[in-house]
């Protein structure tokens, strides 16, 4: 990646399953392989009790190639639709949600695996279907709340 003042407004981002957690890292898999990430510090602490295996984050390339976690969807479990079309979730961390759907969110039966996010403009909670590769989650919504709130430099930052 140069190092324009434009790369750290458009960095690299892409998504992979946590599979271990520590409190300053996490191991990943994505369809690039197995790897060990660091979380932007701005991530919230204590990490440990934010994030865990199984979860969907989104990992970020910095101008000088380092990796870092910038965000996290949570591994619900869809309970029903309802009539204005939002979703009922179960999720362990915080029981039962109601979520907006994303538009290219697909239906789907009680008890499926979706993701689901929380802090992102628009909704208190987001559900987006659960593939792992190519997950259609809302990564210009993380891109674009990092560039909106001039978070990029500082995601870079050592902690």
């Amino acid at each position: 990646m140069s190092s324009s003042p434009d790369a750290l407004t458009t960095p690299r981002l892409r998504t992979a399953r946590v599979t271990r957690i520590e409190e300053h890292r996490c191991d990943v898999w994505s369809e690039d392989g197995n790897g060990s990430v660091g979380f932007a510090p701005m991530f919230p602490t204590p990490r440990v009790e934010r994030v865990s295996p199984g979860h969907l984050v989104a990992i970020a390339t910095g101008p000088g190639g380092a990796d870092v976690v910038v965000w996290r969807w949570f591994d619900a479990v869809v309970l029903g639709t309802g009539s204005d079309g939002s979703v009922r979730l179960w999720e362990p961390a915080h029981g039962e949600v109601v979520a907006r759907t994303r538009p290219s969110y697909r239906s789907q039966e009680p008890g499926s695996r979706v993701w689901a996010s929380a802090g992102l403009p628009g909704a208190d909670w987001w559900v987006a279907d659960s593939a792992p590769h190519g997950a259609d989650v809302e990564l210009d919504e993380v891109r674009a709340l990092y560039a909106d709130n001039d978070l990029w430099a500082s995601a870079f930052e050592p902690a």
